[in-house]
């Protein structure tokens, strides 16, 4: 009988490495690893001869950056998303395509399960496997750090790098960042360790040297740089004039970004299993993207959508956080947005300068700003009677005065 084959979303780290080999002993299965390109860059180096190395009985390696960014990122980005009002969603958005990718590896394959090195704590192992049971229900799901067994052998990081030097699993052994990390095309994220401590100031420069995407804005070019981006269907298709894919808009936005230090977050969230995290973020493709957008839907978009598409944010952030991407309500509010969407075009003017992007103008052939109407002088269109917004305004106050006369000023 053929043994079992389990695919293992594989980093090449000293968790997935030393999983991999586990999984293979305590299931006497075949290990087929899965890796992601999303944006990792040189992270990748090497991956398919380490994974060979350590029991993989196969390796996929699979660049899915245009997907993710056409595909993922784009589509939330017309939602407007924002997590808890300053988490553009990096880590999350990123989970569902991974996962979806592994499920239809596993079906190729043949595999009966798929197995994740996230720990119980966090929110990548609800991602994964709401993922995985929208996908494909029948396909059993592995998280070791919830099995009792594999967290008794492995208290410690100690206890892994021993484990791996036993079983010459290829591991640096070196000592650590004291922080963990998480980089793709939209972001790269640091938490843990000393940033466990909210006190702990990540704009000091002796922790410079940790980010990775941007310069730190105090060291960014004295001269501001102007940036046009140009949209349709509410996507940027454009920068400068010239037109991009979706994954080049991401790459040449990063690199501008970056320059000039723009996008980094630092926060407390609140994670989805219930406990707060303290997390430090770099965006700068995204955060001017998500800027740029913002003022485009501002003269394109009608106000009565607008509203409504703003008042299910939240609810959309909160979907693509706790790992809801493929569930039936996230696909009908994307068909709502996909609908408000239809007319925001034309161009947006930035502005960067050492971590802030401000706007510089904005212009659109079906523009819905009437500066003929919104004028403080005379409109040549008599298009609005200041005389009707004294109805207007006796209307909207009815009920409060009656309410004030009922209950009084207390009563309000």
């Amino acid at each position: 009988m053929s043994k079992q084959k389990i695919v293992l979303a594989y980093s090449g780290g000293l968790d997935t490495s030393v999983i991999l080999t586990w999984l293979k002993e305590t299931y006497d299965a075949e290990i087929i690893a899965f890796t992601a390109d999303i944006g990792q860059g040189d992270e990748l180096d090497g991956l398919e001869e380490k994974a060979l190395k350590t029991g993989a009985s196969k390796v996929y390696i699979e660049d899915l950056r245009a997907e993710f960014a056409k595909d993922f990122i784009f589509p939330m980005f017309q939602a407007g998303a924002l997590y808890e009002g300053q988490y553009l969603l990096g880590t999350s958005i990123a989970r569902p395509l991974i996962a979806k990718r592994m499920v239809e590896i596993a079906k190729a394959e043949g595999a009966t399960a798929i197995a994740h090195g996230a720990t119980g704590k966090g929110n990548d192992q609800v991602r994964f496997e709401l993922t995985a049971a929208a996908l494909a229900a029948d396909l059993e799901v592995i998280a070791p750090w919830r099995i009792e067994q594999f967290r008794e052998q492995f208290p410690g990081r100690a206890e892994m790098i021993e484990y791996a030097e036993k079983r010459g699993i290829p591991v640096k052994a070196s000592a650590a960042k004291p922080y963990s990390t998480d980089r793709n095309l939209l972001h790269i994220s640091f938490e843990s360790g000393m940033l466990e401590d909210p006190w702990f100031d990540a704009t000091r420069e002796d922790v410079r040297d940790m980010y990775v995407m941007s310069v730190d804005p105090e060291l960014a070019p004295d001269e501001a740089e102007y940036i046009e981006l140009t949209f349709k269907n509410g996507c940027c298709v454009a920068i400068n004039g010239t037109e991009l894919s979706p994954l080049e808009v991401m790459d040449t936005l990063n690199e501008i970004g970056g320059e000039h230090g723009v996008g980094r977050v630092d926060m407390v969230e609140n994670r989805f299993v219930g406990m707060k995290s303290r997390g430090v973020y770099e965006t700068p493709g995204g955060s001017i993207l998500f800027k740029a957008h913002r003022i485009m839907e501002s003269i394109t978009m009608d106000r009565e959508v607008m509203l409504l598409r703003d008042g299910l944010i939240p609810k959309y952030a909160q979907l693509v956080y706790n790992g809801f991407w493929f569930a039936p309500e996230r696909l009908a509010i994307q068909a709502l947005v996909a609908e408000s969407q239809k007319h925001v075009e034309g161009t947006v003017r930035l502005k960067l300068y050492k971590g802030n992007i401000m706007a510089a103008g904005v212009k659109s052939d079906v523009t819905l700003y009437n500066p003929n109407i919104a004028t403080m002088e005379a409109d040549p269109t008599q298009a609005y009677n200041q005389g009707d917004a004294t109805g207007f305004i006796r209307l909207n106050a009815l009920r409060l005065k009656v309410s004030s006369g009922v209950h009084g000023a207390e009563g309000v």
